[in-house]
């Protein structure tokens, strides 16, 4: 049973198929992806933990998990208000004040607003892009979720190192073609990489996701796990696919 709130001009109602849950998304700014939907079922959040969400834009991934864990607590920081705005009224809209926090705020300055050691778990979709690599959307709200505009890799592993209480979980989904250079900055960073899943569109091509986990002030062991495939044929899903979706 949801509650009715009015939807901002260009705003649309999406279902997240988990708990009757919604979200509210502005399609000409800036709109999930199935990258994110694949870190909610990568991601292990246990019984009784808190778990921030680092640029969380629209609150997807705080509300997908809350659906499908344990967690006691979760929170969202995003620096784009407007996207801010959206995850708040989505986490009414799904009576799920008490769970879920929303702050506007910026990545670099996470440790500060919310004290060191102070999460059990971290999950992060960052901006995939170096600086000015690709750019080319004059959108700033799909810019600045693409590319590192306001947040680099090093501040998200810098502050999650900061944010994790010792041997706290990190999460994050990145692209293969950076995975030299995010595998160097997590140990770099006190985050021991732990496992890995390569996400491919087709079982014929190159993966093109990268789902990571880390564990800060763990021992060096990496798990890699079978890869996910995620489309059978064009336009249908792999039965792992649909499993992480709810479908």
């Amino acid at each position: 049973m949801t509650t009715e709130i009015n939807l901002k001009p260009q705003e649309r109602l999406d279902e997240l198929h988990r708990n009757g849950y919604v979200i509210i998304q502005n399609p000409k700014k800036f709109c999930f992806g199935m990258d994110a939907v694949l870190l909610s079922g990568f991601a292990k959040v246990k019984e009784g933990e808190r778990l921030l969400d680092l640029g969380t834009g629209t609150g997807i991934l705080p509300i997908l998990l809350e659906a499908k864990t344990e967690g006691a607590h979760f929170t969202g920081l995003e620096i784009q208000p407007e996207s801010a705005d959206m995850a708040q009224r989505s986490v009414k809209l799904n009576h799920l004040e008490e769970k879920i926090e929303i702050v506007t705020g910026d990545i670099k300055d996470a440790s500060k607003l919310f004290g060191a050691s102070s999460f059990d778990v971290i999950t992060t979709n960052p901006p995939y892009m170096i600086g000015e690599h690709g750019l080319s959307s004059s959108n700033e709200a799909k810019a600045v979720a693409r590319h590192e505009i306001l947040c680099t890799l090093d501040d998200v592993l810098r502050e999650s190192s900061r944010l994790l209480r010792p041997k706290g979980r990190f999460y994050m989904v990145h692209r293969p073609f950076r995975l030299a250079e995010i595998m160097n900055k997590m140990i770099r960073y006190g985050l021991e990489p732990k496992r890995m899943q390569l996400v491919y569109p087709f079982v014929d091509k190159e993966p093109n996701m990268a789902l990571l986990e880390g564990l800060r002030g763990g021992n060096s062991r990496l798990q890699v796990e079978k890869p996910l495939i995620v489309y059978q044929k064009q336009g249908v899903y792999t039965d792992e696919i649909y499993d992480i979706y709810g479908y």
